[in-house]
């Protein structure tokens, strides 16, 4: 299982949200690239950055921060205000390896889907958030500020037939509260779509949690808070993730 250590991007600044509430942030450094530097030296390969102004409302603000952290040599998989094929564009070139895309990828798969062929599907990571509302898992858009009525399945049955490779899942009860990932849903999605690469996100709190995503079948796993806490080192969670 691969270890995504995240970095999300408030006016060049690192920071966690709680339940992805934007009047609940808890700020972390104010040097991003530091930041990568440091979980580089930790033994990370792949870093997740999120540029949450982006996310909210469409305006991809910290270009240039993701450029100074892609080339330290980390892999980046980053998203954040993806609203058309040039904004992938932008992405790559600064130097980013996977792009993610949230809300569009809910919204408008017919949208999303020629792109899956265009870019390659290896380089794309569709970013599902969801809330569990009504007795379904329903999808959130916009910066988690936007509950949909179509269920997580109605969204994931839209990719039928395309060469979905990556795929992330945020439980947006869990995200940043150390509560525990939702490992119920991960085995879920691990065994219903077992073709896609699944990665866990929201509510990592120990090793043990790493432990039970990967057991649960998650590709990968997405920490920010538990890592800057002090709950684990990258170094600790990559030696655990390889003993099995």
């Amino acid at each position: 299982m691969i270890l995504y250590p995240a970095i999300d991007l408030l006016e060049d600044r690192v920071v966690r949200l709680m339940h992805g509430k934007f009047d609940a942030v808890t700020e972390y450094a104010t040097d991003p690239v530091e930041v990568a530097k440091q979980l580089k030296a930790e033994g990370a390969e792949w870093i997740h950055v999120v540029d949450l102004a982006g996310a909210r409302d469409g305006a991809r603000r910290q270009t240039s921060v993701i450029r100074d952290i892609a080339a330290t040599g980390l892999k980046v998989q980053s998203g954040g205000g993806v609203r058309g094929s040039e904004d992938i564009e932008a992405f790559f070139e600064a130097g980013v390896s996977r792009v993610v895309i949230g809300s569009l990828a809910i919204s408008a798969p017919e949208q999303v889907l020629p792109w899956l062929d265009r870019f390659g599907s290896d380089r794309l990571t569709l970013a599902f958030d969801v809330q569990y509302v009504g007795g379904a898992y329903r999808p959130a858009i916009k910066g988690w500020t936007d509950v949909l009525t179509v269920t997580l399945d109605d969204v994931i049955k839209a990719y039928d037939g395309a060469d979905l490779q990556h795929a992330l899942v945020t439980d947006i009860g869990r995200d940043g509260d150390l509560s525990g990932p939702n490992i119920e849903l991960y085995q879920y999605l691990a065994r219903t779509y077992p073709n896609v690469s699944w990665q866990a996100s929201g509510g990592v709190s120990s090793l043990s949690d790493l432990e039970a995503a990967r057991d649960a079948g998650a590709a990968g796993a997405i920490t920010g808070r538990a890592i800057y806490e002090g709950r684990f080192s990258v170094e600790e969670a990559l030696s655990c993730l390889r003993a099995v």
